[in-house]
Formats: structure tokens, sequence, C-alpha cells
């Protein structure tokens, strides 16, 4: 496999300090570009991509024929027009979560992969670390026996940060869209089912996007409960409770950040199991999954699967 020349649209600050440096230091991949009006804003990628090429625009890095695929760290709401134009401009496209703002959006978006014959993915970066794929294998091979019931809790605080775009309902703000992605797409993942419905919704709203959500959806033998929260102090775990055993991770969906990624499996007979990984990467796993599956490989979550966690969250959000 030849190397991957890469392009970031906007100097976003989670590209700055996690996807920039992951395509820096990811296998086959190179950072050559960046688009941002603001050329201090470049200067932070230049630490880790010295020759990186400053683009004034996001359509001149479109139009930049040494680029093979670009990366979308873009408000929500300008998501999925722009892996749009990616894909019309002959690139490959990974693009932030949620890769649209509803199903018909992603379906636009998949009509365009599919002509184009172009990979395009959501930045999902869970499915790509161990600790979900050792889950899933755990969950489908019955080791918890019959599964019962899933419960997944991801909180931040940001009520201070009134500017932030989490808190824009015009740009596709919200909790749910932020983190719900993860709770509700978790457990899709690991179980590789769809809800057969929303039991119950508890949302609390401020200037119209949902602050805090208890989210209650009935699948095929469990329960699963979601809560999400800007509201709230930081905190994170998903538990995966069966007949059998229980199974959680402590810190699913940023470990590196929030701590270590570990997975605890507790017996019926109280002896317990650990499994860690210390220094796993999910951004880094994330961009060289990208890129094989741009080679043709299977990929841990195709625009199909990021659609089914859009269907819950319309469902939530209607």
């Amino acid at each position: 496999m030849g190397m991957t020349r890469w392009g970031i649209l906007g100097a976003a600050k989670f590209a700055r300090e996690h996807m920039g440096p992951a395509i820096a230091v990811a296998q086959d991949a190179q950072l050559v570009a960046l688009a941002t009006s603001d050329p201090q804003k470049a200067e932070p990628f230049q630490k880790f991509a010295p020759n990186i090429e400053v683009h004034s625009d996001y359509n001149a890095l479109l139009a930049d024929p040494n680029i093979d695929a670009v990366y979308i760290p873009l408000p929500n709401d300008m998501h999925q027009p722009w892996a749009l134009k990616t894909l019309a401009a002959g690139k490959a496209v990974l693009v932030e979560k949620p890769v649209g703002m509803n199903v018909s959006e992603i379906d636009e978006l998949i009509a365009a992969r599919d002509a184009s014959g172009l990979f395009a993915a959501e930045a999902y970066m869970i499915v790509h670390h161990p600790q979900w794929q050792k889950m899933r294998e755990l969950v489908q091979s019955d080791a918890l026996g019959k599964l019962r019931r899933v419960s997944s809790t991801f909180s931040y605080d940001n009520r201070a940060d009134a500017s932030n775009i989490r808190h824009s309902a015009q740009q596709g703000g919200g909790g749910l869209r932020d983190i719900g992605v993860y709770t509700l797409g978790g457990v899709r993942f690991v179980t590789g089912q769809e809800p057969k419905q929303i039991l119950s919704k508890q949302l609390t709203m401020e200037h119209g996007v949902d602050v805090h959500a208890l989210v209650t959806a009935e699948f095929d033998g469990f329960t699963h409960d979601s809560t999400t929260s800007m509201r709230m102090v930081p905190w994170q775990c998903a538990e995966f409770h069966g007949e059998k055993a229980i199974a959680r991770l402590t810190v699913p969906y940023n470990p590196l950040v929030f701590g270590e990624a570990r997975l605890e499996l507790i017996k019926s007979d109280g002896s317990s199991e650990n499994f860690r990984w210390p220094s796993a990467n999910h951004y880094v796993l994330q961009v060289e999954a990208f890129q094989r599956a741009m080679q043709g490989e299977r990929y841990a979550c195709p625009l199909e699967f990021s659609r089914g966690t859009q269907a819950m969250l319309d469902d939530i959000l209607e």
C-alpha cells in the first residue's frame, strides 16, 4: 500500500489536538495540507507536520491534486455538505460525527459515495479500539450468557462556555448529537442489533438543544438505557449485563484522555478477569483502518452503520 496524503478542512481544536497528530504518526499516512483563513491557526499543526501546505479556503484544498483523502472536523451542520463536495472533488472523505443532521442527509451521502467509487465514512473512532472489539467478541460469543441489560453514560459540563458550538441549535448542537452517537452506537456495534422501539425519553432542553437526555430503548431480549449530559461532572462507562456475567468498560469513549482503557469481566461465581490497553490510540487506528478501507478492506462502521445510529437520534429528537 502506498502513502495516503491527507488534507484537513478547518483548524478545529479537535483536529489540532487529536486527529492531526494521529494522521501525522499513522502508518502509510502523511498530513500534507490544511485549509484555514487564519495562518496563525496553522502554526500548531506545523509542529507535527512541518511541511504542511496551508490553503486559505476549503475549495482550494479540495482542488489540490496532491491530496488523496480529506478529514472534516467542521461544525455539525457543515459535515454532510462538505463531505459531498469532497467526493465531487475526487477525494476520499473521513467526516466527523454526526456525519449528517438526519437520515436523509446520510442517504444522500451514501448515494454519492456509491456513484463516485470513493470511500467515505464517519470518524466514529471507538469501534477501532480493541476494547470495543473485545466487548463485541464477548457478547457475541455468549461469554455473558443471555444479554438482559446494557447501560451507557457519557457526561461533561460546559455550562460556563455559553458560546460553545454545542449550544447552537442552528449548527446542530446538543448532547445527543455530540456524545449520544457513542452511547447509542456502541450498543449497536457490540450486539449487531437495531432497537425495536424507544421506550422512553426525558430530554432537558436549553435554547433548542438537549443538555441532558435519558433514553431507554428495547432491543431483542434486552433493554438499553443511555444517559448523556452537558451539565454533569465528566463521567463515562458502559455495562453489558448478561445472565452469566457482566462486562464493563471503565473508559469507553475517550481513553488516554479520561483514563486507561480497561474491560472488567465479572462472572456469576464472583471471579473476574481484567483486560487493559494502556497505549492503544483509537484515532491512529481509525486513520489506518480508513486507509485499508480505501483499498477495499471491510470497515468497522460504514455509512450504513452511521445511518442506524442517526435513525435512533431522529426518533429521539423528533
